[in-house]
């Protein structure tokens, strides 16, 4: 039987008529993985004001002098090389220089659920996070392990030390602390970063992991994030509960081992549960002050004052949820009042960058915080205190030696 010509060409066609669509699908793919992380991280971590907050040159002065330190950050979950400036986010190395902050906690965001809200999150609900790590092509493991996401950011920020050694330092104990420090008073503008992990469920319910996370170099352990999780409940989840045995055990390992434990997403049990402790100096690394911004998002106070005269710190954050203003007056007003709540010794900065929030200023426009601060009516020594002098002595008695 002869063919059929006009078949075999319509054929033809419909067979590179596939080819062209499977070659825009990979196209699409592949400009999701390059363009999607960005778009995303640009659009739920932008900075809203629209000019720069003015600085007198008698408070960029004050600014320069001071040792300054952050407890939190999420720019290790943004698929950005943080050794180059870049106009989304808040963080970076040179903005982090240009700000002179000596000391930022990058902490690693492994789980959100979706329809995140401060009120009530369930456990099982689909997680962000699992599409973000995919359209970021990262390693196949952490598709599927919040462990492996973990190490995978842990590693992202030891290979970018070892890139910039001159500029960036990881602190797992006193002797680094105060070899950054000791940099920085000879002139040198080193940046010494610590890891810290927002929310414990990277350990996957297993102690034994939590010596795994230690190696990779983590030395700050937040318990919950905004869900339930095998530790205990968060102020976001559905339980309310306090700590868990599991809990417990991993707070005791944690403390023994010199790990910063972190109560800044804990329900008010799991508060107290852990205040009850033996060895143990908590701190609420990013927080507002109820009695200033009565939102779900902040503790009680008299939780931040419990915290506090268990020799712990209370870092306040940047962000209109915690501080209800948008600008640096807000978040100075707020640390004015967590300084009358639970004293200056007690109070330091935490302000969420790059933790898919809207912010008055990025690292680099920081010295509109002192600005802010001097106005606000807190002396040279308070402003040192807060801004950074606070988070050093808390590290220097609870990281280990060496």
């Amino acid at each position: 039987m002869a063919r059929d010509p006009f078949r075999q060409r319509r054929r033809g066609r419909l067979v590179r008529a596939l080819w062209v669509l499977a070659a825009m699908v990979v196209l699409a793919l592949a400009a999701l993985a390059v363009f999607g992380p960005r778009i995303v991280a640009d659009r739920l971590n932008p900075v809203t004001a629209e000019a720069e907050w003015p600085v007198s040159a008698e408070a960029q002065a004050l600014h320069d002098r001071l040792v300054i330190g952050d407890l939190h950050a999420d720019a290790l979950l943004w698929d950005r090389d943080l050794s180059v400036r870049r106009p989304e986010g808040h963080v970076d190395l040179p903005r982090l220089d240009q700000g002179n902050i000596a000391l930022q906690v990058f902490t690693a965001v492994t789980r959100s659920p979706r329809g995140q809200n401060y009120a009530e999150n369930e456990t099982e609900a689909p997680d962000n996070i699992t599409p973000l790590v995919i359209s970021q092509l990262r390693p196949v493991q952490t598709w599927f392990s919040l462990k492996e996401r973990a190490l995978d950011q842990a590693a992202r920020l030891r290979h970018l030390v070892e890139a910039e050694p001159d500029r960036l330092r990881l602190i797992r104990s006193r002797d680094d602390l105060d070899a950054v420090l000791a940099d920085r008073a000879a002139g040198r503008r080193v940046i010494g970063a610590i890891l810290g992990m927002e929310g414990a469920h990277p350990l996957e319910g297993d102690l034994t992991n939590l010596a795994v996370l230690e190696g990779a170099g983590y030395r700050l352990i937040g318990l919950t994030h905004f869900f339930d999780n095998e530790l205990g409940g968060s102020l976001h989840g559905q339980s309310q509960a306090g700590l868990t045995d599991f809990g417990r055990e991993v707070v005791a390992e944690a403390a023994q081992r010199g790990m910063v434990i972190d109560l800044a997403h804990a329900s008010p049990q799991m508060v107290r549960d852990v205040l009850t402790l033996p060895g143990t100096r908590p701190i609420i690394s990013h927080t507002g002050v109820h009695g200033v911004c009565n939102t779900p998002r902040n503790l009680p106070d008299d939780l931040l004052r419990a915290v506090a005269s268990s020799g712990g710190i209370i870092g306040i954050g940047f962000w209109p949820d915690v501080t209800c203003n948008d600008s640096p007056a807000g978040i100075a007003a707020s640390i004015a009042a967590a300084t009358a709540l639970v004293g200056e010794d007690h109070v330091a900065l935490g302000s969420d960058w790059d933790g898919s929030v809207g912010m008055p200023f990025d690292a680099a426009g920081l010295p509109a915080l002192t600005q802010a601060l001097m106005d606000e009516g807190l002396n040279e020594a308070q402003i040192a205190k807060v801004m950074g002098g606070n988070m050093v002595r808390y590290l220097r008695e609870v990281l280990p030696r060496a």
